[in-house]
């Protein structure tokens, strides 16, 4: 197949976030056996040592720059541009974010290739992308959306959590133009993919008659190898990109609602973040005894094999976490969320044990102890995490799953 992928977050080093490792992965996979054209869009943190590896995994790399920043010096200036943004995303129920990353240049380069049929798909790599297709693409080409997770309940979701940075604007926006903006770009495609099953059900509701396919993300085995020996002791880790609200919200409940409670118990007790980018707040929680903020590190894999337990204490977001994948694969005991176990099946009857749930501070506790005390439990709970990444969640069996969605409608009519 010829394969145009429209990626406006830059999705290399695959470690940068969440977004990031699915998109390379997927075309990484997809460019084994197909042409794949990645277009995509510079940010001022790469490099161009980033730029030239990247290349190395598609046919063709072109990259645009982003628009100019919006935000003024000038705060009367700043409030007129704010106010402009957000009646231009009320009127065209387009989010601001969207709106702002949106290249003229880009639509030009897809239209002209939808035109001169030079390609078999378009697949728009998370929401954001999904500006670039008009309606009328999927008469003349199978055009797939990978949704990676519903802006819409995530924004609700971080409302009901109390987690929204500016819950006044998130309110608006989840009112007047976010459920708008998904049911509208949901009718444009003739196919879309999500990650887990309780996003399928958010967009089922927009396109009830459309055939929505959960592809899940995976690990790569070989930056996550299995750990092989427990450490013991009573290390608490938690992994992610320290500047995204839902970790920042996390690191902050548990650091505060559930670590010191734990350290009663076990004095030496000590709660790593690991992730890029931590912001002022979440340094500030090496205040605390005990919290330990240690921003990027070279192998993430060496810090998970070190601690005892990786808890994923999300209270907000929708989709498939890769912190937790990621740890189960590095054979670390793992307590999460539901939130951080979303579309995962670790735990009930008939299921093996593949890892602890809690969403309190004092279940986080329980569960917890429970590991800290019993070696054996931690050792079922390593095994079959493993286990269960190795048999469902490499991204071999979700680039497989993605190919067939983009060959789906190959000897079709596009409706």
């Amino acid at each position: 197949m010829r394969i145009l992928m429209l990626s406006s977050t830059f999705p290399y080093p695959p470690s940068r976030g969440g977004t990031e490792i699915r998109t390379f992965n997927l075309l990484k996979y997809l460019q084994q056996n197909h042409d794949v054209t990645l277009v995509t869009q510079y940010n001022k943190s790469v490099s161009d040592v980033e730029v030239e590896e990247l290349r190395k995994y598609v046919s063709e790399l072109l990259i645009f720059p982003l628009p100019p920043d919006p935000q003024s010096q000038n705060p009367v200036a700043g409030l007129l541009a704010k106010t402009g943004r957000f009646l231009e995303s009320v009127t065209k129920a387009t989010p601001p974010n969207v709106l702002h990353r949106y290249s003229p240049e880009i639509q030009a380069f897809v239209d002209n290739c939808v035109r001169e049929q030079k390609y078999d798909v378009i697949t728009c790599e998370h929401s954001v992308n999904e500006i670039y297709i008009r309606p009328e693409f999927r008469h003349q080409v199978n055009t797939v959306i990978d949704v990676h997770s519903s802006v819409y309940g995530w924004i609700r979701d971080h409302l009901e959590m109390g987690a929204a940075a500016n819950a006044l604007r998130d309110r608006l926006y989840l009112t007047l133009v976010l459920k708008r903006y998904e049911q509208r770009y949901c009718s444009k495609f003739s196919n879309i993919v999500v990650t887990t099953e309780d996003d399928r059900q958010e967009f089922l509701k927009l396109r009830p008659d459309i055939d929505i396919q959960v592809i899940p993300n995976g690990v790569d085995l070989d930056l996550f190898p299995y750990r092989h020996q427990d450490p013991g002791g009573h290390s608490l880790i938690f992994v992610g990109a320290m500047d995204a609200s839902h970790n920042i919200d996390a690191a902050r409940f548990f650091a505060f609602a559930v670590f010191p409670e734990l350290q009663n118990r076990y004095p030496d007790a000590t709660f790593s973040i690991v992730g890029a980018r931590p912001t002022p707040e979440v340094l500030s929680l090496e205040k605390i005894p005990g919290v330990k903020v240690l921003g990027r590190v070279p192998v993430m894999a060496d810090y998970l094999h070190k601690s005892t337990v990786c808890v994923v204490p999300l209270r907000t977001g929708f989709g498939i976490k890769n912190k937790t994948l990621e740890a189960m694969a590095a054979g670390v005991p793992t307590v999460a969320s539901d939130r951080g176990l979303e579309g995962l099946n670790v735990d009930g009857d008939g299921v093996p044990l593949a890892a602890l749930r809690a969403n309190q501070p004092a279940e986080y506790v329980d569960v917890i102890s429970e590991l800290f005390d019993h070696p054996s439990l931690r050792a079922e709970l390593s095994h079959n995490g493993r286990q269960l990444v190795e048999t469902q969640f490499t991204w071999e069996i979700a680039g497989q799953r993605y190919e067939q969605v983009c060959l789906g409608n190959r000897k079709k009519h596009y409706q």
